[in-house]
């Protein structure tokens, strides 16, 4: 029998006589996963329907078990979630607290002494903020709770609460202002100063007549009216001493009280600022050479005292009716006083315009002329006299009824004041004259 050689295919000897072949099953078998391994694994028909045995869980340590580490965490937990919760807060807070407030114009609040609730409370019942919770967190988040002053503010248009809160801790309250013109008794400025509702209290002592500085006097409201009275009475004694300190070397007045009282009649005489200089020259002058001052402002004051005003003309038997201020009667200057006389007076009788003069009369619009003898004033006095003359015809011709000729109607004597214009005083009977004065 015979025996065909067998020729073997390339390679297939060649492979299994290679010696790797077994170490790279080796190598296969133990890179592939358990689970793999499992089903590849032959088993026996009972053990494939047995099942399989799950690992036992790992058991966890005893101390991440502890009570104290579970409450640990859930206060870890809480805490973050208030901490985004309070930031959210914060921010929602302070866009609303940065916010145009309600106030659709500017509004003016009497804010009390309290506590930062009641503030609070006044604000929103003013209608300046509309948050009060708001506020009262942005209040003590700044830590302005014990910084906010009271008083009356001046809160703008949609003010935020950060702006009300500013305007409360710097205290910008609102400013009032009272003005007292010149030449005022002190009887005429306390009545001023109790018609200022906003002003509280009352004037225990009423001041003396010429220790008040007419000034215009910024105040806040709850001031009391003493107050201000006392902050007059200082302002016009620096205002008198530096007067005083000023005066020129000559002055016959002696002592910063005689001062006052020349002032005070310069005041009451003229209220142009051009004149004071002028006016207080003639009555130095007039104190100079002995001469009585003869000013009408005086007469007035002797007869009303602190009244201030006669409401009419002076008649003709009070201008020689005896009164300790009557300066056609007395010699020099009176006693006192006669009004609160100004800055701008006290420095025109410190210094008064170096001049001769020794009379004034009214010009007849609001002016005075001033004259250096008898004769001039006269002269000056007789324009004056034609002056109102024809103002009275004036007048007339605007009253009367159509077809009236006022012209042929002649002024009676009483419609003429009488006044008496300043003489040397050789002279018996001084002739009369007009002159003006601040009643």
């Amino acid at each position: 029998m015979t025996v065909d050689a067998v020729t073997p295919r390339p390679g297939a000897g060649n492979d299994a006589a290679k010696p790797g072949n077994g170490s790279s099953a080796a190598e296969h078998a133990s890179a592939m996963s358990p689970a793999e391994a499992r089903r590849i694994t032959p088993r026996s028909p009972r053990a494939a329907l047995e099942p399989e045995r799950v690992p036992t869980p790992a058991r966890y340590s005893k101390r991440a078990r502890h009570p104290m580490v579970i409450a640990g965490n859930a206060i870890i937990t809480i805490l973050l979630l208030l901490g985004l919760v309070g930031a959210a807060a914060v921010g929602i807070g302070k866009h609303r607290f940065e916010a145009a407030g309600p106030l659709d114009r500017d509004r003016v609040v009497n804010v009390p002494k309290g506590g930062v609730r009641d503030i609070a409370d006044v604000l929103q019942r003013e209608g300046v903020i509309d948050e009060p919770l708001v506020f009262i967190a942005g209040v003590y988040a700044l830590r302005k709770n014990g910084e906010l002053k009271y008083g009356e503010y001046l809160f703008p248009k949609q003010a935020s609460l950060h702006d009300v809160v500013n305007t409360l801790t710097e205290g910008k309250v609102v400013e009032h202002q009272i003005t007292i013109p010149e030449g005022l008794t002190s009887e005429q400025i306390v009545a001023r100063i109790a018609e200022n509702d906003v002003l509280t209290g009352t004037i225990k002592d009423p001041p003396r007549e010429g220790t008040l500085l007419p000034e215009s006097y910024k105040f806040t409201r709850g001031t009391t009216r003493e107050q201000v009275i006392q902050r007059m009475q200082q302002a016009q004694k620096r205002a008198v001493q530096e007067a005083w300190e000023r005066r020129i070397s000559d002055l016959p007045v002696k002592t910063p009280e005689q001062l006052v009282i020349l002032a005070s009649i310069i005041e009451k005489e003229t209220g142009r600022a051009d004149e004071r200089t002028r006016v207080a020259a003639v009555f130095i002058n007039r104190i100079k050479q002995r001469m009585k001052l003869q000013s009408d402002p005086t007469i007035i004051y002797g007869l009303v005292g602190g009244k201030g005003t006669l409401g009419r003309p002076i008649q003709r038997n009070e201008i020689e009716q005896p009164t300790p201020y009557n300066t056609y009667v007395i010699e020099g200057l009176p006693p006192g006083p006669i009004a609160n006389p100004g800055r701008a007076a006290l420095d025109a009788a410190s210094n008064p315009s170096r001049t001769r003069e020794l009379y004034f009369v009214a010009d007849g619009t609001g002016g005075h002329v001033f004259a250096e003898t008898l004769d001039q004033h006269q002269r000056n006095v007789a324009k004056l006299r034609l002056i109102e003359t024809q103002q009275r015809q004036q007048q007339q011709q605007q009253t009367q009824p159509p077809g009236t000729d006022p012209a042929g109607v002649a002024p009676t004597a009483a419609a003429i004041p009488p006044v008496i214009a300043p003489a040397p005083a050789p002279t018996p009977t001084p002739p009369q004259r007009k002159k003006t004065s601040k009643q």
